[in-house]
């Protein structure tokens, strides 16, 4: 299963370094998974230590987020939804554990209907199949950002692709996102958050931009709170040099890269 996918995609560069320390030889990847968080000392928001248990360890009726938040237990089934995000968890856990905190919080103050509710509806699905696309804090940049929220896609990814790598890159957090593209087709598309970085993230190593970006985005999460409205759709294959023959032709096809739509 573990085997389907291909590390050497460029969608996978934000969780290769934390897959490249798990044993994929092992029966499971429960156990591998809590050696690196006890590697990472990482806890959950209440301060319980972190650790990775078999989806048969969630009470029946209780939600998923609201264990996790109460024990720091992380059910997970051996598939490659719940390993994409282990992998999340080890990367991100700033970000990670906000999120859950935002969940938990909402459980505590709603319970558990048969509606999530907005905030943790927009909690979901950040967690399941959202993108950070970091971009220079500068005039430039937020020319990008503006293509790209006004869906003026061939400006964004054409004319502006040589921004790609030098002043705007994406990190996929998503882990049904992930999921989905260890079989990639067109249409797959991310809910994706803008972050604003200026020189000094630019000048970083890539571990060191992964660490401001956890913190960065967690502290956002906890200052700001979540709601639909904060994502822009990605298709996460426009992204220059993320798939092959990316040319006028590729982007026209409006089934994918969509027209923004008209007030009504």
């Amino acid at each position: 299963m573990f085997q389907e996918i291909d590390w050497s995609r460029a969608w996978y560069a934000s969780v290769r370094d934390a897959a490249s320390r798990i044993d994929l030889s092992l029966p499971s990847v429960v156990q591998p998974f809590c050696e690196q968080a006890a590697a990472l000392a990482l806890v959950n928001h209440a301060g319980r230590p972190l650790r990775f248990v078999p989806q048969a360890s969630l009470p029946e009726g209780t939600a998923y987020e609201e264990f996790i938040g109460a024990t720091g237990q992380v059910p997970t089934r051996d598939n490659l939804h719940d390993f994409f995000n282990g992998l999340v968890w080890l990367t991100f856990p700033r970000i990670k554990r906000q999120l859950n905190a935002l969940q938990a919080a909402q459980i505590a103050q709603d319970g558990v209907g048969k509606s999530r509710g907005p905030a943790r509806d927009a909690a979901t699905i950040y967690d399941e199949n959202s993108a950070l696309l970091v971009v220079r804090d500068d005039v430039e940049g937020a020319a990008l950002v503006d293509a790209l929220r006004n869906h003026r896609w061939r400006e964004a990814f054409l004319e502006r692709s040589a921004m790609f790598g030098r002043d705007a890159e994406a990190w996929l957090f998503g882990h049904a996102l992930m999921e989905k593209l260890v079989a990639p087709y067109k249409a797959i598309t991310a809910h994706t958050r803008v972050v604003l970085a200026g020189d000094g993230y630019w000048a970083l190593d890539e571990a060191g931009r992964r660490a401001w970006l956890d913190r960065d985005e967690a502290a956002r999460l906890a200052g700001e709170g979540l709601g639909k409205g904060g994502f822009t759709p990605l298709p996460v294959l426009g992204i220059p040099g993320w798939w092959p023959q990316q040319d006028d032709a590729f982007y026209a096809d409006d089934t994918v890269f969509r027209p923004k739509r008209k007030p009504a």
